[in-house]
């Protein structure tokens, strides 16, 4: 009995040990599939499918549904996840119909072909059910990629680096967006509806190809955590709902994790809307701009890796950030067409904060789970139900005012600004959403939750 207490114990301990840079590598790669595909989904949607002929409306209609369907799906399959585990089958099962889905959303409107109709009506419905579909898939992948942070390790530092690497990533993926869409628009040209659906089509097959190699790479270099498994018996019992929602950090995190992903969404959605129509600048910057953004969050992402973390920290740095996207979005509220140059400036910052608020809100969610493995993968299901749910309203909402103001934007003299809706989309939501994060955040008490706080390097040489 006693040997098997010390070698349990030695299990556990091996856990706590910081983890290695090839391992945090062969994490963070795990989700490129999603993020290039999600990039897409949320920078080109919308322009698509009114590019082709859908009102507004109805294109915010496509978007809500493939939100709805993500937010239940991902409830569902974290309570699967935490019942029978096996984190890359699911990972491998959500990237295949994610693969198979997503050149279906952009492909144009399978019906319409089959049925020989153009009736608007079908084509909603067709975009709708093939969003809804990617949508499972997507977040199939996402809570197992997310839940897996928690059983692979309970060093909290390197369950920092795990999130920080997997946001450098999703980085390189959104980047990796705009350089094939650079490369279409600027070989192919959109003047009849059908290009148009053979542009984004071939981004659509681009991106799979390329989140695909990466989906491999995870597969083959990544091992089914054990962590789950080796823990004691009380760690690895399976944790009922109501566990949580008697917890004021659940809620606390929840918040902030949803404001995050609001700030993020929001203002990616509307961010090539907002330097084309409002401030009229080049076509060139509706890529250059998002570029500059996700460069800036790499860059910080990668230096968030070499930081020894506690919950002090945490709050901290999303507080920065937090602050910063205030500043931020103050200045785009304000900021008129004669000095639109300073919106590259104001990118920078953008970027910084981004990568601050995201990074930090993931891992929170690692502090608020800490040991207790048996209900990880429904914390982070529920919390990225509350995400899409919100972020799927919130663009309905701003997208059905849209078709009302729109007329009015071409209108406006040269030297003036108006507050259009992408204006607040881009400048008011993320600036309010900011300041409600960064006031819970103040108020969390992170420090006694966390399982062991250990001030050394984030990763091994």
């Amino acid at each position: 009995m006693t040997s098997s207490v010390i070698v349990g114990e030695d299990e556990e301990d091996s856990f706590t040990k910081p983890l290695g840079r090839l391992s945090v590598f062969y994490y963070g790669v795990g989700h490129m599939l999603n993020d290039i595909t999600a990039s897409c989904w949320f920078t080109y949607l919308l322009l698509f499918l009114t590019q082709i002929g859908l009102s507004p409306r109805d294109a915010a209609i496509v978007m809500l549904s493939g939100q709805v369907a993500d937010g239940f799906a991902t409830i569902f399959i974290g309570e699967l996840i935490d019942r029978f585990g096996h984190f890359k089958i699911w990972h491998a099962a959500g990237s295949l119909l994610v693969a198979i889905s997503f050149s279906s959303v952009f492909g144009g409107c399978l019906p319409c072909s089959i049925l020989h109709s153009t009736s608007l009506t079908i084509e909603t419905l067709s975009y709708s059910t093939f969003a809804a579909i990617f949508n499972i898939g997507w977040a199939a992948t996402q809570v197992s990629h997310m839940a897996m942070v928690n059983c692979i390790t309970l060093n909290s530092t390197s369950r920092v680096a795990l999130t920080s690497s997997r946001n450098a990533f999703s980085m390189v993926a959104n980047l990796g967006l705009y350089a094939i869409a650079l490369v279409v628009f600027g070989v192919s040209k959109a003047d009849t509806k059908e290009n148009t659906e053979s542009q984004y089509r071939w981004i659509a097959y681009s991106c799979i190809t390329v989140g695909c190699c990466f989906v491999i790479i995870f597969l083959m270099g990544t091992k089914e955590p054990r962590l789950r498994i080796n823990l004691r018996e009380s760690n690895r019992t399976r944790i009922p709902w109501a566990y949580w929602f008697k917890k004021i950090l659940y809620y606390q995190v929840a918040v902030v994790y949803l404001l995050t992903r609001l700030v993020l969404n929001v203002s990616q959605a509307y961010l090539a809307f907002f330097v084309i129509d409002d401030l009229q600048m080049a076509q060139s910057a509706k890529a250059l701009i998002p570029a500059i953004i996700y460069i800036c969050s790499f860059v910080v992402s990668v230096m968030l890796q070499e930081i020894p973390w506690n919950g002090k920290r945490l709050k901290a740095y999303y507080c920065a950030g937090g602050i910063i996207w205030m500043f931020c979005g103050v200045s785009i509220l304000l900021l008129p067409r004669s000095i639109n140059s300073f919106m590259y400036a104001i990118s920078v910052f953008i970027g910084i904060a981004n990568a601050l608020i995201l990074v930090t809100a993931i891992s929170m969610q690692s502090v608020l789970i800490g040991s207790e493995l048996g209900g990880c993968a429904f914390v982070c299901g529920s919390l990225s139900f509350l995400d899409k749910m919100s972020c799927g309203l919130a663009l309905y909402v701003l997208q059905s005012h849209q078709s009302a103001t729109s007329p009015q934007v071409d209108v406006n003299i040269q030297h003036s600004f108006n507050f259009s809706v992408t204006r607040y989309g881009l400048g008011l939501v993320p600036a309010v959403c900011s300041f409600i994060g960064v006031a819970v955040t103040y108020f969390m008490e992170l420090d006694s939750t966390i399982l062991k706080r250990l001030c050394q390097p984030l990763l091994l040489e």
